[in-house]
């Protein structure tokens, strides 16, 4: 679990691998600071909201300060750590086998519109591979973390997933993308597959969406067209969690296709996916 933050900065040629709970530390009280921020400026007001790739992707102002502030942080305590945001792409590094992944706000569509379902995430990469992570909710403080082999946690509690092991009553999570086409694509795919399952939950922030499927609040996540910044952090705490964090047919998670799902049911669960080509489409 994160404690207080620690100095962590070292430079080129640094020969200790990076500490993944100093790396949470780090993500923690930095993004603890972030989503105050968030959460401060949807109280006066959303300003500047723009769109970006089609007229229902939109970005905020307070997207971009967010991002900002955290980046700043990172390039204070750790100069030589490369960082890619979801709106200002990416910041080199200087020989520092560290990346810091952020979505300053996850969510930006119910943050827009005043719904108390967004986070701010960020995550720690070593050589490739996500360490630590974590997702905060700025509405509720809800927070969940995670190191790799370290658990992952919610406000103290160990987070395990769901025990379910028949898809038929699984509670499941999904999104869909800005594209009309991808969204027809995805609309086509559900409709095919919710015979098959209790019922679909559409939250609105990915990120928040693995973090309730570690947690077992839903059974399972899957979702087409996920950027790094989605599910970097979110994908950590539900892979230590106990599930099955995947594509399909043998890739990884990734744009194609993101599945979180406990053992129990993640290879039905994958196999339907597949069945009606949840990962093709536009």
């Amino acid at each position: 679990m994160p404690s207080e933050a620690r100095s962590t900065g070292m430079g080129p040629g640094a020969s200790e691998p990076p500490d993944p709970a100093q790396l949470l530390d780090l993500a923690v009280a930095t993004v603890r600071a972030a989503a105050e921020l968030a959460r401060s400026m949807r109280a006066e007001g959303v300003r500047s909201v723009r769109t970006k790739s089609t007229e229902t992707d939109v970005v905020t102002a307070a997207d971009h300060a967010v991002e900002r502030y955290v980046i700043a942080q990172l390039r204070e305590r750790r100069p030589y750590d490369a960082v890619v945001g979801e709106e200002s792409g990416s910041v080199n590094g200087s020989g520092s086998p560290v990346r810091w992944i952020l979505d300053p706000i996850d969510g930006t569509v119910n943050y827009l519109y005043g719904l108390p379902v967004y986070a701010v995430s960020l995550a720690a990469e070593v050589d490739g591979v996500v360490v630590a992570g974590v997702v905060r909710n700025p509405v509720t403080g809800d927070e969940w973390t995670a190191t790799r082999g370290g658990g992952a946690f919610r406000d103290g509690r160990r987070l395990t997933g769901s025990g379910i092991t028949d898809l038929g009553q699984a509670l499941l999570g999904t999104g869909f993308g800005y594209d009309a086409a991808r969204r027809r694509h995805q609309a086509e795919v559900l409709t095919r597959l919710i015979p098959y399952v209790r019922d679909i939950r559409r939250m609105g922030a990915a990120s928040i969406d693995l973090c309730l499927a570690a947690e077992g609040a839903l059974d399972a996540v899957y979702e087409k067209g996920l950027n790094v910044w989605d599910h970097a952090a979110g994908g950590l705490v539900a892979e230590e969690a106990g599930l099955g964090v995947t594509g399909l047919a043998g890739a990884g998670p990734g744009p194609d296709m993101v599945l979180a799902a406990p053992k129990g049911i993640h290879r039905a669960l994958h196999d339907r996916l597949v069945e009606f080509d949840a990962a093709g489409g536009p």
